[in-house]
């Protein structure tokens, strides 16, 4: 209990400190967030969802190219419903609903993880992949739960309701494929 006590007591100073501004997003990075359930602010929503909508087309085509039939049929699906993802979300911050700006690439660490992927065998890739798509989906499904619960934005609370289901379904489709 105190080691909790002195972590949120950290946690409250950095988020005091100069360039406070940016220890939003740091918390949001770290996990931090979701380990106590806080809301993310709207720049940190539409950035994370935005990487993550990129982050997962660039899967679901590399899983088109590498993966048995199961991958490939669940990559299907993941490619229909993102697009219309991203398509809203586009239409929220091109229409101006929403002023934030959206990421353009994937980062580094993205980067790297679909190297590795690309390098495996087909067995491994496809274990790889199913392992990748249960966590990133719950990490979504956290965003968008969080965001829906306690964001500022009406627009973007809507949206994050308004795409869970298919979230909550990507990842019930996933842990049926590690079975």
């Amino acid at each position: 209990m105190a080691t909790r006590k002195l972590l949120l007591a950290l946690l409250l100073l950095l988020a005091i400190l100069p360039g406070a501004s940016s220890a939003q997003s740091w918390f949001e990075r770290t996990g931090i967030n979701a380990f106590f359930g806080a809301s993310p602010s709207t720049q940190d929503f539409v950035r994370q969802m935005a990487l993550g909508e990129m982050f997962e087309t660039e899967l679901a085509r590399l899983a088109n190219e590498r993966g048995g039939e199961k991958t490939k049929a669940f990559a299907e699906q993941i490619l229909k419903d993102h697009r219309e993802t991203t398509a809203h979300i586009k239409a929220l911050v091109q229409g101006g609903r929403v002023k934030v700006a959206l990421p353009t690439a994937l980062d580094a660490a993205q980067l790297d993880t679909l190297a590795r992927l690309r390098a495996m065998s087909p067995a491994d890739f496809d274990r790889e992949f199913e392992a990748l798509q249960l966590s990133l989906h719950q990490q979504a499904i956290s965003l968008f739960e969080r965001y829906g619960a306690g964001g500022d934005h009406p627009d973007l609370k809507q949206f994050a309701y308004r795409h869970l289901p298919h979230l909550r379904e990507h990842w019930r489709l996933a842990q049926s494929l590690t079975r």
